[in-house]
């Protein structure tokens, strides 16, 4: 994990739950301008909020966001335990 900007502390919907997939689906398809900022840099990006939901969409959308920017990445993915609350985290390795 070493390496990664962390884009997330920008928005308030950052450690939102979601209640509905098309909230989901719509929130994280509109941070694809965050991420291929850095994508297209060639850094590692990652995101990290209490929402798993985000999480599993993020795994699927960053291999398509990758082959459209003609990138190579592998996903890692990450739960952890900040102050009581689960926090779960995703974040990209340029291959």
């Amino acid at each position: 994990m070493e390496n990664v900007k962390w884009i997330n502390g920008s928005h308030q919907e950052d450690n939102r739950i979601f209640d509905s997939e098309f909230e989901v689906k719509e929130w994280t398809e509109a941070l694809y301008p965050d991420f291929v900022a850095y994508l297209g840099n060639k850094n590692n990006v990652g995101y990290a909020t209490p929402d798993e939901k985000v999480i599993k969409y993020l795994a699927s959308l960053f291999p398509q966001w990758a082959v459209y920017n003609n990138m190579q990445i592998d996903v890692c993915t990450e739960k952890t335990e900040m102050n009581g609350q689960i926090i779960y985290k995703i974040w990209t390795v340029k291959l």
